[in-house]
């Protein structure tokens, strides 16, 4: 076949044409493209100067322009629910989770950012239904972690531990205190209810959690306060021995039991000394408090005010203060007596703050200690030692 030599005059001819092509694509790219990334842009811009209300302005304007962006909903939702618009947070995610055009992933994910926003609203049957729907997907772990959140909200314990024992079949997803927490609230139950069986129960939920939990020193004591009830007192001792081996701080919650107990069996001394040496390696005021007691209508009022003195010089503390001028005020002629006590109500404006308890997460601040914070309710934040000691 001839070659036909005007081809070699149309090559440059096609070349020129493409590059043009090429240039005008170039130009007209950037002007499709440029109304998303600049208000996009702009949001995040916002959210790093820490500008929500213009950064969900922002965002909303990038949702009205292209209705497929389909993660700046997330993001937009998700800043709904952190400012506590819980409505309009249900009504972007709710509007995602109802999509056909969505892939699997995209509504399961759109399902639990919904669980949340009914959990953050207070909806907690909608919540739970939301998270139920997530069981063998992605989500399924984190969905049992909110669903175990639910059921200690509503104090069902059973449901509680169930789902806790799923948990612990995830990897990372359980924290072994939180099942012996359920276990020990199943105990309080059954010791308030009138069944036959109650220290049978509350015994058996005990083992259970400290099996769940054996370095936790809730279970341990819980049993020596069975054992209280029981009639055990010796029992009581060798539960609260490990508690004060291992958690000497906690001993403070039951140092007056643990007194009792010891003199139950005729060992008053020796429960003294033990406690006086736990308050050594924990000082605590509650401690203190109950070896002064015993001290002085065991040995005396000087022995007991000695003791608190010596311990004051190794610990100040304005409870401990308190303490002694208690015992003072006991021993001390009818002139002396109303100069403590104007002493008394002077420090003790200073010491009710003090003699508290807080939640170091929440900083909720209570008269008794609770394992569960009523503020926040996370477990263990509350430590067994008072404001004051706290800042030791």
């Amino acid at each position: 076949m001839e070659f036909e030599s005007w081809w070699l005059a149309a090559i440059p001819l096609f070349f020129g044409l493409g590059w043009a092509a090429a240039r005008v694509d170039l130009r007209h790219e950037p002007r499709k493209r440029g109304a998303l990334p600049d208000a996009y842009f702009r949001g995040l811009n916002f959210l790093l100067n820490e500008q929500p209300d213009k950064a969900i302005d922002a965002f909303i304007d990038v949702v009205k322009l292209d209705p497929e962006t389909v993660e700046l909903h997330f993001a937009l939702g998700n800043l709904f629910r952190r400012r506590g618009e819980s409505d309009r947070a249900i009504r972007v995610h709710l509007n995602l989770a109802e999509r056909a055009d969505l892939d699997r992933s995209q509504r399961e994910h759109a399902l639990f950012e919904l669980g949340q926003d009914y959990l953050k609203a207070g909806l907690l049957d909608r919540a739970e239904d939301a998270f139920n729907r997530l069981d063998a997907t992605d989500y399924a772990g984190a969905a049992l972690r909110h669903r175990m959140d639910i059921a200690q909200m509503v104090r069902d314990w059973p449901l509680a531990i169930d789902l806790a024992e799923r948990l612990a079949r995830e990897p990372g997803q359980l924290r072994n205190h939180e099942l012996a927490h359920f276990r020990c609230e199943m105990a309080v139950r059954a010791l308030q209810s009138d069944a036959d069986d109650r220290i049978e129960q509350a015994s058996r939920e005990l083992d259970l959690a400290a099996r769940a939990a054996p370095d936790h020193p809730r279970p341990f004591l819980m049993a020596g306060e069975l054992a209280i009830e029981q009639g055990d007192p010796a029992r009581a001792i060798r539960l609260w021995e490990a508690l004060a081996a291992n958690h000497p701080a906690y001993l403070g919650l039951i140092a007056p039991a643990w007194l009792a107990a010891h003199e139950a069996v005729d060992q008053t001394d020796a429960g003294i000394d033990a406690l006086v040496q736990a308050h050594r390696r924990s000082p605590s005021i509650d401690t203190l408090a109950a070896i002064a007691d015993a001290m002085e209508r065991l040995r005396g009022e000087q022995a007991a005010m000695t003791w608190v003195r010596e311990e004051l010089a190794r610990h100040p503390s304005l409870l401990g203060l308190e303490k002694l001028l208690a015992l003072q005020v006991r021993g001390a002629s009818d002139a002396d007596r109303r100069q403590i006590e104007t002493s008394q109500k002077v420090l003790q404006q200073h010491t009710q703050r003090l003699a508290r308890y807080v939640c170091d997460r929440c900083g909720f601040k209570a008269r008794s200690h609770y394992w569960q914070c009523p503020g926040c309710s996370r477990w263990d934040t509350y430590a067994p030692r008072r404001i004051e000691e706290m800042k030791r």
